[in-house]
């Protein structure tokens, strides 16, 4: 049998195609992936409700900074080993902490979280940093669990974790450590009754993340958070608060004391807008737990004073430069 010219033509033209998909194919089986560039540093607010109780919505004060995938935890309130693990931050991985300061809501599961690391693995040295008292709070905190620590160690070949916990008192503003990849500075900023009480400022190679939290409304932390890529603020809502006052004991001492160490709504967007960050995160919300609080009645006094692009934070929301 004979082919036209046509016919030979068309075969051969549909040969070529073939065996150029199948090179194709044996070339993507075999060439590596193409690479991926390495994420920018970013914020994840783990906890975002202020205050100690414990409810079914946002979690306490906690957050992580990840810079070239090491976790820098930013306070430690109940529920942050969950949020980390919910985030997809291994436990065993957190290498830094920090503590604003030492109110329950900001501390109280420190230990159990570096406890929760150690029972998964971490073999490497966590520093922690915190005003005066977190080196006293460490060692109170390994006391208490002391039996247990010992019979693992024992029982199961753990390494001492009282060894590998290194917590520093903080004194006064100034720098606090430097990674090589992440600088960090505190500001001592007051948070009635409480003096020692710190922001921080953390300095990476895509940005600088500023995080007051607590403070009362403070012009000085303006001149401290300038020009930073994003500051993460507390803040109270007044007409919340006297719902949440009408309902609870000592209501008239309770909201005295909100107001005097908190940072309204308003106050926050003045802070902002003197500082002249790029973006502002309002956090550690003051009502945290009541669902008829929207995210634009946070945000609206705010606005009134700073004109950027405002974040109400939610619990894993992730913050990116």
């Amino acid at each position: 049998m004979t082919m036209d010219r046509r016919t030979l033509l068309k075969l051969s033209a549909m040969g070529a195609i073939a065996g150029s998909a199948a090179a194709s194919a044996a070339q993507a089986q075999t060439a590596p992936p193409a690479p991926v560039g390495k994420r920018k540093a970013r914020w994840i607010c783990l906890g975002t409700k202020g205050g100690p109780r414990v409810g079914t919505g946002r979690s306490n004060p906690a957050n992580v900074l990840i810079v070239d995938d090491v976790p820098y935890v930013v306070d430690c309130g109940p529920g942050v080993s969950r949020r980390l693990v919910e985030a997809k931050v291994a436990l065993p991985d957190v290498r830094y902490v920090f503590v604003t300061h030492l109110h329950s809501d900001h501390v109280l599961e420190y230990g159990n979280m570096v406890y929760g690391g150690w029972s998964a693995g971490l073999n490497h040295p966590v520093e922690a940093f915190a005003p005066i008292g977190m080196e006293a709070l460490t060692r109170a905190y390994w006391e208490s669990i002391k039996f247990d620590v010992d019979v693992r160690i024992a029982d199961e070949g753990k390494p001492d974790p009282r060894k590998l916990l290194v917590a520093r008192d903080i004194k006064d503003s100034g720098p606090v450590i430097d990674t090589g990849k992440v600088k960090v500075t505190a500001f001592k900023t007051p948070h009635p009754p409480i003096t020692e009480n710190f922001a921080y400022k953390f300095e990476t190679p895509d940005g600088v993340f500023v995080y007051a939290c607590d403070t009362s409304f403070n012009p000085a932390l303006a001149k401290f958070a300038e020009g930073a890529d994003v500051l993460i603020h507390e803040t109270i809502y007044v007409p919340g608060v006297d719902k949440m006052v009408a309902r609870v004991k000592n209501a008239a001492t309770l909201k005295e004391h909100l107001i005097a160490s908190h940072t309204t709504t308003e106050d926050v967007g003045k802070i902002a807008a003197m500082a002249k960050v790029k973006k502002l995160v309002m956090t550690h919300f003051v009502p945290g737990d009541d669902p008829t609080i929207t995210d634009e009645m946070w945000a609206a006094d705010a606005k009134k004073h700073y004109g950027g692009p405002i974040v109400v934070a939610k619990d894993l929301m992730e913050i990116e430069l």
